[in-house]
């Protein structure tokens, strides 16, 4: 029997925490049509942090040879996000964003591992841009039909990955980098393990979320 490659083992290791975040009740409710459009907006508020502590640390990994290689300008999404923002909250729409607590604790895991794990930063990158650029699709769809957003406009640019000509294909490639993954399989499990930390720290994120918007709008 062939071993399974890596990118297979994150996938079958992380089922149970991906379904538990896709059941998330705020996620249900955002994604049903129920939630007002400050739910989805605050959420994107909080995005805007994770993604912040993302691609602060890209130029410093860009030449690691573990993290470097998933460094891709292509799925930058902060620059989007501030769009989105600028568009549902003004030209003044820094002075109006704030991280949850459980938004600070999920950015400064992904600083603290950029500056010292080069593979565990590769496990946040893997769970964040891979799942915008996937089911993030579903949400965005959402928004365009609930709130009214011009599908060429701004609001839902997270989810626009103009620089990526066919995701499908994308996908496999970055799988393909993942299975080439240059360590040992004492850190594969150690990157497993961070992928399973990431979730959890979305599903954080999503509680706080829930909390503030309990019920449809």
């Amino acid at each position: 029997m062939s071993t399974p490659v890596f990118s297979s083992v994150i996938r079958t290791a992380t089922q149970d925490r991906h379904a538990e975040v896709n059941d998330a009740p705020f996620i249900s409710n955002l994604l049903s049509g129920r939630s007002g459009v400050g739910a989805y907006v605050r959420y994107s508020e909080q995005l805007l942090f994770v993604y912040r502590a993302l691609e602060d640390a890209a130029d410093l990994l860009s030449g690691d040879p573990v993290a470097g290689p998933f460094v891709k300008p292509e799925l930058m999404r902060f620059a989007e996000l501030e769009r989105d923002l600028r568009h549902f909250l003004g030209e003044d729409w820094r002075d109006r964003v704030e991280p949850l607590p459980a938004t600070r604790r999920y950015a400064a895991r992904i600083a603290e591992v950029a500056a010292t794990w080069p593979a565990g930063y590769v496990a946040h990158h893997y769970t964040r841009y891979l799942g915008d650029l996937a089911g993030g699709q579903v949400v965005r769809s959402v928004a365009e039909k609930t709130w009214s957003l011009d599908r060429k406009g701004d609001g839902d640019r997270l989810y626009v990955f103009e620089g990526i000509g066919n995701p499908a294909a994308f996908r496999r490639e970055y799988r393909a980098l993942l299975d080439a993954l240059p360590v040992d399989d004492l850190e594969k499990q150690r990157v497993v393990e961070e992928c399973r930390t990431a979730f959890a720290l979305n599903g954080l994120l999503f509680a706080e979320l829930h909390a503030l918007f309990p019920l449809s709008a």
